[in-house]
């Protein structure tokens, strides 16, 4: 899709109703959902942390950014996700935290995105996280800079093929519940995006068509 052409729909996104758990559970493990609908969060304790839906022109096309997580000793080991991470007390809220992390992630300065609206926050059961998204686009194409400590690649998407329904799988794969599950799944280039990353995107999926 045309960036400049998308920016016309910007101000409609923020008067969309978030479809909320019934998009994120469109995408979620079977297990997930059952241990969502039946969490007492007052038991948890969860951490917190934000991250940046950050729609952009790339050859003046609108495209989506995602990253590629480096290989650690975590349950989200090169994982794909949005640029994002924990919440830290220099942080004024919640999206600070997402414009912080992001230029630390993929080195793209806060003053370059213009944070749209906040979407539905989501817990992660197997990190006891509590993950705050927000939608932000920036204006100008981008050179990232991501931090080599933290992310291994880049995925540019085009808003175009996130938006085509050909792109949502189911797979088998090991999670953090079984050893063998179908899952359903977003087939990014190689990538196969599933768990928490996959039910925002479904969240975010939604709204734009009902925009777009």
């Amino acid at each position: 899709m045309d960036f400049q052409d998308f920016l016309k729909y910007v101000p409609k996104l923020a008067e969309v109703d978030l479809p909320a758990s019934e998009a994120h559970f469109k995408m979620a493990p079977l297990d997930r959902i059952d241990i969502l609908e039946n969490l007492n969060m007052e038991n948890e304790n969860p951490k917190i942390a934000a991250v940046m839906m950050l729609l952009y022109p790339k050859n003046e096309r609108t495209h989506l950014v995602l990253i590629v997580r480096n290989s650690y000793k975590g349950v989200h080991s090169s994982q794909i996700a949005f640029p994002g991470g924990k919440y830290e007390s220099i942080d004024a809220n919640f999206e600070a935290t997402a414009l912080r992390e992001t230029q630390e992630e993929i080195g793209v300065h806060r003053d370059k995105i213009e944070v749209v609206m906040p979407f539905t926050h989501l817990y992660i059961p197997p990190s006891n996280f509590i993950v705050y998204p927000f939608l932000g686009i920036c204006r100008q194409e981008i050179i990232f800079i991501p931090d080599a400590n933290e992310v291994a690649n880049i995925i540019e998407l085009p808003l175009s093929d996130f938006l085509s329904d050909e792109i949502v799988i189911s797979t088998e794969m090991a999670t953090s519940y079984a050893e063998k599950s179908i899952i359903p799944a977003f087939k990014i280039e190689e990538h196969i995006v599933w768990g928490a990353t996959a039910m925002m995107l479904s969240e975010l999926k939604e709204v734009l068509k009902k925009v777009l």
